[in-house]
This record gives C-alpha cells, structure tokens and sequence, in this order.
C-alpha cells in the first residue's frame, strides 16, 4: 500500500480500469486513485467491498485519476511514414497503370482524377483523427490509437482494368483523346459515388454484422488480406533491388518487430529509408542496378487547377452509363465495408473500441467527398491499426497523413516524391503492418479457432496466384492453351474472386464448426449459397462482377450453379449429421449451463 493512506478511513472515489485481454473480452483488473502530486495506486479488483482510505494530515488529498491524451508520440513518426507511403503508392499506381495498360494520357490522370481522390483521403483521415480523441476523452486513456485509412488497393485495380480502362478505350473510337479520358473520369466521379451511397447503407447494419460474425470470420479475412495484398506483394517489389531492400527490411524488422531501439532512438522506418535509400541512390549512380523510368514528369504534377472543372457537375450527365460498371464497382464496395467492420474488431481486439457504425460512415463519406471532388478510388479504413498502435502511433499520424496526401494532391508534389523515393527503402514497413496484423488476427483469437483462421487465407493465395497468371495472359494474348489449363485458371479465378467475403464465411462457419454448433455452419453456408449465386463471391466473370443469374451466358451458368449448389448440399450435410448425432445437441446443452454457471 502506498505510503501515508491508512485503512477504515472517510470514503474516497476510486476510477475503474476496464481493459481487454487477449480474446478481446472485457477485464476489471481495478481501480486507479491518483495523488494530486502524480502517484497512482491500483487495487486489486478481486476485493469484494470497496475499502476506503483516507490520506493522513501529512498526505496529498486523493483524487480519481483521468489522464491527459498524448495525441502525439514518436511512434506516430514511423506510423505516418507506413500510411502515407501506402497512400502515395496507390496514386501513382492508378496513373501508372492507366498510362501504361491503356494508353491514358498521364498529365490528365494527375490534374484531374488525383486532386480529388486525395481529397477523399483528407477528410477521412482528419474524421478518424478526431474518433480517436472522442474515444480518448470518453474512455479516460491516455493510449488510444487512431484509426487509419487510405485508398483501396483491391479498388485500385478493379476501377483501373475494369471502369476506366474500358471506358476510355470505348469511348476513344468516336472520340477524341481528351473526350475520352474526360468521359472516362466522369464514369469513374459517378462510380464512386455510388459507391459511396451504398456504403452509407451498410453502415446502419455493420454493428449487427460485428456481433453475429464470429471474431475468427472477421480477423480471418483480415490476416488474408494482410498477408496476400499487404506482405508479399510489397515484398517482390522490394527484391527488385534486393541489396537496399533486405537492408531496410532488416533495420524494419530490428526495430518494430524486436523492437530494439536505433541509435539517438531514430525511428526505425525513418532510418530505413535514410540508410536503403542512400545506398540505393549510390549503386543507381554507379550503374550497379537498373532504375525504370517512372513515366511521370514530376513537373506536370504541380498546382493542378483542372480538377475543379467537376463542380460544373457535367459528370452526371453519364450517371447512367454509369450504371453499367455497377456489377463491378458494387461488389468491391461491399469488400470495403467487410474490410472496415473487420478493422473495427482488428482495433477493438488491441484495446480500442470505436463504434462501427461511424466507422464505415466515415468511410462512406469519405468517399463521397471523394466523388464530389473528382476522385475516382473510393477510400477504405486500413487493416494496419494493430501494427500502428505496436509502433507507437497515437492519432497525430492519421493528421500528419491527411494534411500531406491531401497537399500533394492539391498541390500536385506527390509525383516528386515517387521519382526521388526509392521503393525497396520503404516497401518493408508494409511487410511489417502486414505481419503484425497476421500475428494479431491469431493472437486475438481463442487457440481452438486457428484453423478457422488459416482457412481464411486459402482464397486469397488463390487471388494472389491470379495476379501473375493474368499478367502473363496479358503479355502474351493468343497463347494456346491445354483445355485442363484453361478449367483449373476458371477455377482458381472463381475462388478468388469476391475472396474477402468467401474468407469471412469459410472462417465463420468453420469456427462453428470447432464449437459444434453445426446448425449455425450450415447458415454461413447457405449465405454462402446465395453469395455465390449472384456473384458476390465466385463471379466467373472478368473483373468479378456481380449478375443476376438468368442473364449469363449457359455454360458459364452452369458453373455457378454448381457452386452454389455444392454450397446448399454441404450445408444440409451438417445438418443432418446434427439431427443424427444427439450427443451433440446434448454436449453443447451441457456446456452451455456450464457457461451460464
């Protein structure tokens, strides 16, 4: 006992700590008293009746303790470099790809379409800047960490192969260049919002979604994302220049991983980046390592004033040409709003609970924000918040990340960035949030739903293979192929497709599975059933769209009713080994009076 209190003395106010252990389950370790000179005492929670304490003459008098909120921290250094990087990457990814794949004029794509897109990602990020600070003030902690958001990868290649490469492409064979990539962006402005509507929608019912799904379904689907989109991929970008690139990854894994600290206690993404990139810049200036051309001339980039040609609002003037896109752009939306109830559970399972409902609305906003500014990606909240609250991070790197994409986009400085950063210096740290993320989804998660878990990764290796199996059918079109080839690339194309749904209903019912509550499987499934009917999940068709069944093409058809019918049979499969197996029903009756004991 803290000296100078004694016992069976005058009441005093104590403040409950309320914590979350490793299931995410609430605690009550105690109560925090705090001196007015700054001591804390913790009592156990385990006493039966409040005791009550008094100071002697000689003490401070006792007051409950409500710490200050420390927004910023050095951890928030290494954070912001994580998410804003991952930010600008996806910017230039769209420009790139566009100009590269179709052709699209690039100096169009950066004063028209990114401004806007940017914009989207300021205010969503300054939206979750001020969540964290209502959380810190309600909650009484000191320790809250933002959520983050950024573009949507996975959206990022839908919209460019899908939505505004083809709209271009058609709409240049009776118009001219410019009319082309304008009517594209249009397409893409009333994409997007769309999009951003119908994620206002699904913010209403994502709070039900959270406490029905299982917490293996929804960080399942996370640590499938984590490790396909966000690890390997970053990782192969890395080894193209493997000498700075293993050497940030070592100093990354150094740091934030064992957490051991760098000289003068330089944060551990900053000095990658200073020490992989110096020697990235020197072996370039020696000719020991090929550099490619970006295709971007960072001076085509600067003080963009085109982009505000979109509050004329011709664009919706294609809205329903838009429409079109829907099967495409609708199912990559709901992945987003998945993704964000799944990053709701991901924080809550490190300790920060923010309310999933204003979640997604603020993702829906954003997004919206987006459109209305000319964005053509529509934002998504960022699965990294176990790896940014591991790092340190506070809130101050979702502001510091908001105010710098938004300026670059504003004020068109990103593609500088692009041209002097060197991708093997800071590719690591997405290796490192997606790690993190992995590791927490299973650390998170009660031991006998690991392979509830792992289950979720399955379709996104599909997803994962996939992309290089396009890219070679892309380079080399016409390329015979062997008809048991052609079924097993069907396949692998169906699994994939819609994955982040397929993962979250083959993790939830196998977790039920693992509880034996065989009737509850059999309801994921037959959800599954239906998803794969219409082409939430398993569409065969390019880009994954969704359809309405009647409208496909037979022997396309036929394949997914296959799927789906494969679906309801397995699903009444369990149940009738239920109906069969009465010691079941009678052993899960036990346990559950033995829980409600």
């Amino acid at each position: 006992m803290k000296k100078g209190f004694e016992k069976n003395q005058p009441l005093c106010q104590l403040r409950p700590i309320v914590r979350h252990d490793q299931l995410g389950e609430n605690r009550f370790p105690g109560f925090l008293v705090e001196c007015s000179a700054g001591d804390e005492i913790n009592f156990a929670a385990d006493y039966t009746r409040c005791m009550t304490y008094k100071s002697n003459p000689h003490a401070n008098q006792v007051k409950v303790s409500k710490k200050k909120y420390q927004w910023a921290a050095a951890g928030d250094v290494n954070a912001f470099f994580g998410l804003m990087l991952d930010n600008v990457a996806d910017l230039l990814l769209t420009v790139g790809l566009l100009a590269g794949v179709f052709q699209f004029p690039a100096t169009f794509a950066i004063r028209y379409m990114v401004p806007g897109t940017a914009i989207g990602v300021l205010v969503g990020d300054l939206l979750f800047f001020w969540m964290a600070l209502a959380l810190a003030k309600r909650a009484g902690r000191s320790n809250i960490t933002a959520m983050p958001l950024g573009l949507d990868t996975p959206s990022t290649f839908g919209m460019v192969f899908f939505v505004l490469g083809p709209a271009f492409v058609g709409a240049k064979a009776s118009m001219s260049e410019f009319e082309a990539a304008t009517y594209a962006w249009h397409i893409g402005i009333c994409s997007i919002f769309v999009s951003g509507l119908f994620k206002f929608v699904c913010a209403f019912f994502s709070n039900l979604v959270r406490t029905v799904v299982p917490r293996a379904g929804l960080l399942g689907s996370l640590a499938a994302i984590a490790l396909v989109l966000i690890s390997f991929l970053p990782l192969v970008e890395t080894m193209h220049a493997p000498v700075p690139g293993l050497i940030a990854l070592a100093i990354i894994l150094t740091t934030l991983v064992g957490r051991i600290p760098l000289p003068r206690r330089i944060p551990g993404a900053l000095g990658a980046l200073l020490v992989a990139g110096g020697i990235y810049h020197l072996m370039a200036f020696m000719g020991w390592i090929h550099v490619a051309p970006t295709g971007i001339d960072p001076r085509e980039s600067l003080l963009p004033l085109e982009w505000t040609s979109v509050f004329r609002f011709e664009w919706t003037k294609v809205l329903f040409d838009s429409f079109h896109y829907l099967p495409i752009v609708i199912p990559f939306a709901l992945a987003t709003v998945v993704g964000g109830i799944d990053c709701t559970e991901s924080a809550a399972a490190a300790g920060d609970e923010f309310d999933t409902g204003r979640v997604i609305a603020v993702e829906a906003f954003a997004t919206l924000v987006a459109s209305l500014c000319g964005g053509v990606i529509q934002t998504t909240p960022y699965i990294g918040h176990p790896a940014y609250k591991a790092m340190g991070g506070r809130a101050a790197y979702v502001l510091a990340t908001a105010l710098f994409v938004g300026a670059a986009g504003v004020f068109g400085f990103f593609g500088l960035l692009y041209v002097i950063v060197p991708k093997p210096a800071v590719f690591p740290i997405l290796v490192f949030i997606g790690l993190e993320i992995t590791a927490q989804s299973f650390h998170s998660t009660k031991w006998q739903h690991y392979p509830a878990v792992a289950i979720a990764c399955v379709p996104a290796l599909a997803y994962l293979a996939l992309i290089f199996v396009d890219q070679v059918l892309g380079e080399h079109r016409g390329l015979a192929l062997s008809e048991k080839l052609t079924h097993e690339i069907q396949v692998v194309r169906m699994l994939s497709s819609g994955f982040i749904v397929t993962s979250l209903l083959w993790a939830s019912s196998t977790a039920a599975i693992l509880d034996r509550k065989l009737s509850v499987a059999s309801i994921y499934l037959a959800i599954a059933s239906i998803a794969t009917l219409f082409g939430i999940m398993h569409s065969p068709l390019p880009g994954s769209a969704a359809f309405l069944p009647w409208r496909l093409d037979p022997s396309v058809r036929f394949e997914v009713i296959q799927w789906t019918v494969g679906y309801l049979l397995a699903a009444g499969c369990l149940l009738l080994i239920q109906r069969w197996t009465p010691s079941l029903a009678v052993r899960n009756e036990l346990e559950s009076h033995g829980q409600d004991a």
